[in-house]
């Protein structure tokens, strides 16, 4: 292995972990014919009001943005069951892990490295999904940004796994599934690894990851380059 030798390998929970659009499917009967575009919405203003929130300096938290968000969608959506609000929201707080999560986050674990979680999630909204998913025994730590009621990509987000771990950013590996995420942990001095799942095209050639997977299946035997 050539270069600093990684020790802490840091995952992005929602949409990297966590499957976003389970939630939606798993009441599709309830929210009309147009399930992926509602799904597709939440998750849109869901990151839009926290950047909104950020850069305003009107901070809060992402539990109330989740609610926000799907509001926001019953609106646009009038087709779709708002009483099926309160469940939505409950499938929200138990997402469910992709196939290959475990797996690869017990792998990483077995080399001699810890895991953490970086989530703009609040904690209670992390340890429900964690819990729910079955992966305490495979983490080490869960961070979220609560604290600093500011959202990623502030550089101070980042920051809080140099503060609980004693690392270099050079020493940590970010994984996310969200290009704004990578470009940000990128930026911040972290290796990074896009877990593209949507087979998007790149949208900062500046702020590049390190590697592009198509999901963590085979992160664990990436090699330090």
């Amino acid at each position: 292995m050539t270069g600093h030798p990684l020790r802490v390998f840091v995952f992005d929970a929602y949409g990297t972990l966590f499957d976003v659009h389970a939630a939606v499917f798993r009441l599709g009967d309830r929210l009309g014919a147009d399930l992926s575009a509602f799904s597709a919405l939440w998750r849109n203003k869901q990151l839009e009001y926290s950047w909104v929130r950020t850069l305003s300096g009107r901070y809060r938290d992402f539990w109330n943005l989740t609610e926000e968000a799907l509001d926001y969608c019953f609106s646009r959506f009038p087709e779709a069951d708002r009483a099926a609000r309160p469940a939505l929201l409950d499938a929200y707080r138990r997402l469910d892990a992709y196939p290959e999560a475990k797996g690869e986050l017990e792998a990483i674990r077995s080399q001699g490295h810890a895991t953490a979680i970086l989530s703009n999630g609040t904690e209670t909204m992390l340890h429900q999904a964690v819990e729910a998913a079955g992966l305490e025994t495979c983490l080490d730590a869960i961070l979220s940004v609560d604290g600093l009621q500011r959202f990623k990509t502030v550089p101070e987000t980042y920051a809080l796994v140099l503060d609980r771990f004693a690392v270099a950013p050079e020493n940590v590996s970010f994984q996310s599934s969200n290009g704004w995420d990578i470009a940000g942990a990128t930026a911040f001095g972290f290796r990074t690894v896009w877990i593209n799942r949507a087979g998007t095209p790149l949208e900062y050639p500046d702020l590049a990851p390190r590697h592009i997977l198509p999901s963590l299946t085979g992160l664990s035997t990436l090699k330090e380059t």
